[in-house]
């Protein structure tokens, strides 16, 4: 006879080790900001420190890309060079700015980190921009030196801004070589200090600049190595070990998000993994041969790069073995989408997890498991260690399990705010340090659930429909792609629910056959009104979510 075990209750006993008395991880209350928020007591004050103890890793592979291999060693005299420049020749200092424009390269990750270890401010600019928003952001947050790539470089030279530009191809190997002596700066700042600004996606208005600080990143920082001590212990690791990880992970996403930028290369650098980058345009043959090259183990795409390796003819040509953590990120997926996944994809079937979580909380909110999407179909899964969820009504009182409201979130890595807006920071963070997503859910089974945002109510004769619900519906008819639901105006009912719908063909579904799918599964006042099928893409920013304000109807 064998004794099973309840998973939860040993990964909860796990969990107990790790963050109990005298755990790796253990955790205690402290004042943040005038909130009292669990946070780690063996944790590092400074980004700069993790940068200086990251030298130790020597000769193994930090960045790679196609063509060129950085080690932790030439990373640490890089970050070295440019910092020593940037502070001799270009005055910057502590709490100054210092912009990115740039696809992603080892290059933006060597500035980030030079940013770091002069006290100074690292904007990560939208590189995807036009030439007007690019200038906003320039003047919005107003850096000493933006360092920028060739392409980009050449936007900035068209506008009407006042700042130095470094360029990656020319302007920073001169500066390598010319510093290439420099010791690593180090300036002293407080854990609540800014460390970075990140743009939010700028779906729906102008996008704000969230400002994160170096308490928030280096809790990110914590958040992954605890998941790797997690994911040892699961393994027949050591929990406890701060031996250099063997993990290579996939870079695919812009460096200019929490998703790429906080959740992969910076974390990698504190435990001694590789990012592996991937460049350009993407194209899932390239993907997958540098996958099978420099034998990737983790990759977290964006729905937009999963759906293409649905697309794809035949994955079988590849050896795919090494990947063993899939994740989805940055943008919503629907419970079918996830199935198709596990279907056809071999590295998805048993490893795919999903996250929720925005760019004002630096990283996930909540995090689903593959047991917990395997029982609960369209689950966020719970929150990660450190945050506290409540859903609340309108009035901000918290509303039992099961109740849908809006998702608030309080945790070491929530932002400080947003530059230079205190107005839209004090309506998203309140006193006491709860964070406003703006998006609307429920907990059910300690777990979250999004069912929409707040901005893409429809109210349909007073009845409230939220869009998410509907297209995850209609993403389950084997002929949609995908497809996006908007409100409209109507004179009588206020609004009605109008779609654009992307299938598979011109041919492959009509109005009548989608409305019959949905009428089958959804309340008659949900179904959409107005229809457009089209096999053109939806526009979509850099990060995978659809932009509303430019579909067409």
């Amino acid at each position: 006879m064998t004794n099973s075990v309840d998973p939860q209750a040993y990964i909860a006993s796990v969990m107990a080790g790790l963050t109990g008395p005298g755990g790796r991880f253990e955790l205690g209350v402290e004042n943040v900001l005038g909130a009292d928020i669990p946070i780690m007591k063996n944790r590092d004050r400074a980004l700069g420190d993790v940068l200086a103890t990251s030298l130790a890793y020597g000769d193994r592979d930090y960045l790679v890309t196609e063509d060129t291999r950085m080690s932790y060693a030439q990373h640490g005299a890089a970050v070295a060079a440019l910092a020593t420049a940037l502070r001799e020749r270009y005055g910057v200092g502590k709490g100054d700015r210092i912009g990115i424009l740039a696809a992603n390269s080892p290059e933006w990750l060597v500035t980030f980190w030079a940013a770091q270890t002069l006290g100074a401010i690292a904007v990560g600019f939208n590189a995807w921009w036009a030439p007007r928003e690019v200038e906003y952001g320039v003047k919005h947050t107003t850096p000493t030196v933006v360092v920028a790539d060739a392409k980009r470089a050449a936007v900035l030279a068209g506008l009407d801004v006042d700042t130095t530009v470094l360029t990656m191809e020319e302007d920073l190997p001169q500066l390598f070589t010319e510093f290439a002596s420099a010791e690593l700066p180090n300036t002293e700042v407080a854990e609540d200090d800014p460390a970075v600004i990140l743009y939010t996606s700028g779906t729906s208005g102008r996008p704000k600049g969230a400002v994160h600080s170096h308490r928030n990143v280096l809790a990110t920082i914590d958040y992954h190595r605890f998941s790797d001590a997690l994911a040892a212990a699961f393994t027949g690791g050591d929990p406890n070990s701060d031996a250099p990880s063997d993990r290579r992970y996939l870079l695919t996403s812009p460096l200019f998000h929490i998703a790429s930028l906080h959740n992969l290369a910076v974390p990698r650098l504190a435990t001694g993994g590789a990012v592996v980058i991937y460049q350009g345009a993407f194209d899932v043959d390239r993907m997958l041969r540098l996958v099978e090259r420099e034998r990737v183990t983790n990759w977290a795409a964006v729905p937009t790069m999963a759906n293409r390796l649905l697309e794809h003819e035949d994955l079988s040509r590849y050896d795919l073995s090494s990947v063993t953590a899939f994740a989805l990120s940055a943008a919503p997926s629907s419970a079918a989408f996830q199935d198709r996944l596990r279907e056809k994809v071999p590295f998805a079937r048993n490893s795919l997890v999903d996250s929720y979580g925005q760019t004002e909380s630096a990283t996930a909110i909540s995090v689903a498991t593959p047991l917990d999407l395997a029982h609960f179909p369209g689950t966020l899964g719970r929150p990660i260690i450190g945050v506290a969820v409540e859903v609340r009504d309108p009035f901000g009182e918290k509303v039992p399990d099961g109740v849908e409201g809006e998702i608030c979130a309080r945790s070491p890595y929530v932002m400080l705010g947003y530059w230079d807006n205190p107005e839209a920071t004090a309506a998203t963070i309140s006193e006491d340090r709860w964070l406003h997503t703006g998006d609307f859910g429920v907990i059910e089974n300690g777990m979250v659930r999004l069912t929409g945002r707040r901005s893409d109510l429809i109210l349909r004769g007073g009845e409230n429909v939220y869009p998410m619900e509907i297209e995850q519906c209609l993403d389950e008819h084997p002929e949609v792609l995908e497809c996006v639901v908007l409100g409209v105006d109507h004179a009588d009912l206020g609004q009605e629910v109008a779609v654009v719908v992307v299938a598979r063909s011109e041919d492959a579904v009509t109005e009548e056959e989608l409305r019959a799918f949905a009428g089958d599964r959804l309340a008659y006042f949900k179904i959409p009104a107005q229809w457009r099928i089209t096999t053109v893409p939806l526009p979509r920013n850099a990060t995978g979510k659809t932009m509303r304000t430019k579909v067409v109807l």
